[in-house]
């Protein structure tokens, strides 16, 4: 899965856009973004990156971004879908 792919997923799931933001980084969302050392997904506070976890590929990353969100999903509206 890529990153175009992941966002068809969350469009097809019914994921918030506010919740998700792929290729930088948008205060209070969770994030994937593309380094020189590789992927990384973390929840943007202001300014700082918490909770960051690195990645070596691209695909690696969006399942870390689609278990994120996925959990996210489930305590905020008691929903989620199978992670396959």
């Amino acid at each position: 899965m890529n990153t175009r792919e992941l966002k068809k997923f969350f469009k097809g799931h019914l994921v918030p856009s506010h919740l998700y933001h792929m290729n930088g980084r948008k205060n209070g969302r969770i994030c994937l973004d593309k380094t020189k050392e590789g992927w990384e997904v973390y929840f943007s506070d202001h300014k700082m990156k918490v909770g960051t976890m690195l990645y070596k590929d691209e695909q690696s990353a969006c399942d870390g971004m689609k278990d994120e969100i996925r959990k996210m999903m489930e305590q905020i509206f008691g929903i989620s879908w199978k992670f396959a």
